[in-house]
């Protein structure tokens, strides 16, 4: 029993350790609109019944948002005359998806609404969390910091800057966080987000036909993974992180031990030398509580990275195109 108030006492410090936005409140929408959240929440669920791949590509787009100017709905604007926006960058081209429960989410939620009041850019980190929820029940739910309000352009030289590709060196990964106020930490939580979902074949391509001092990987997943990913053409041939794509739990960091990460920026945070990294590994590979909290703690660290509040930004009445 005394174990048990000593973790809970590490949680709620942990929570009170993650930066907050003030502008930003889990109650912005009680009052204005409080069936928002369920409403977002059964489209969500019905979008994961009809294809249990869609949760992870909500979580995708929530990510991908964030680390382009901050969490402001950019990743869904559509290219226009004045911008060329976010979805043909290399990262997220033929690679993000979800964009239809997206626009269906919006829908839903400005009917019962009866009026655009939630932000498209809160649609994405609302979802996220209802996705990771469902995949990984209670113990992935977190409360969503919320009153974003979505931006009014979108750039995709900021998306390919931004963006950290798979080939990215473990310091790559670092500098990349860090530049968006990510440590170490964060770093390997957030990339547990690979428990859900698929790579396309052209993103592990070079790991599994390339081993080498700077590639390290097990010769037998290396073989089992050319099955779906041959040495040309099948670039989008999908290939899961790990053996449980639909359930969010630590076997993404069980493969690391071993040498399995899918993806050459997978790989680079377990080298087995005992860095902060190697440990973290570790940790969550043993204890699915530990990185549950620590991965909900990290995912409103990112939520709240340059979100538009106040008269900044708009509420858009359609995520696709400003107002």
């Amino acid at each position: 029993m005394a174990s048990f108030h000593i973790l809970v006492l590490v949680v709620a410090m942990v929570t009170l350790m993650i930066p907050t936005n003030a502008n930003l409140s889990p109650h912005f929408y009680d009052k204005v609109c409080p069936q928002a959240l369920p409403v977002i929440k059964s489209v969500v669920q019905r979008a994961i019944i009809r294809e249990r791949r869609i949760g992870a590509s909500l979580l995708r787009l929530h990510f991908h948002d964030c680390f382009v100017n901050g969490c402001d709905g950019s990743i869904l604007l559509d290219d226009t005359r004045n911008f060329t926006g976010e979805k043909t960058a290399l990262p997220n081209l033929n690679s993000v998806r979800g964009f239809s429960v997206v626009d269906e989410i919006k829908e839903a939620v400005d009917k019962a609404c009866k009026r655009p009041v939630v932000s498209c850019a809160d649609i994405l980190a609302i979802a996220a969390r209802d996705s990771v929820a469902i995949y990984g029940g209670p113990h992935y739910w977190y409360q969503v910091l919320l009153g974003r309000r979505d931006a009014r352009t979108a750039s995709k030289a900021a998306a390919n800057s931004n963006l950290p590709p798979p080939s990215f060196s473990f310091s790559q990964l670092v500098s990349n966080f860090k530049s968006h106020g990510l440590n170490v930490r964060d770093l390997v939580a957030l990339s547990g987000g690979h428990t859900l979902g698929f790579a396309r074949c052209s993103t592990f391509r070079n790991r599994i036909y390339n081993a080498s001092n700077n590639n390290i990987i097990d010769p037998k997943f290396a073989a089992s993974s050319r099955k779906t990913c041959p040495r040309s053409g099948g670039d989008n041939n999908l290939h899961p992180f790990d053996a449980t794509p639909a359930r969010v739990d630590t076997a993404y960091y069980t493969n690391l031990l071993h040498k399995k990460g899918l993806l050459h920026s997978d790989q680079e945070l377990f080298k087995g030398k005992g860095t902060e990294s190697d440990k973290l590994v570790q940790l969550y590979s043993r204890s699915p509580l530990v990185f549950a909290t620590d991965f909900k703690a990290s995912m409103i660290k990112m939520g709240n990275m340059k979100p538009l509040t106040g008269k900044k930004g708009e509420i858009r009445c359609n995520c696709r195109r400003v107002n």
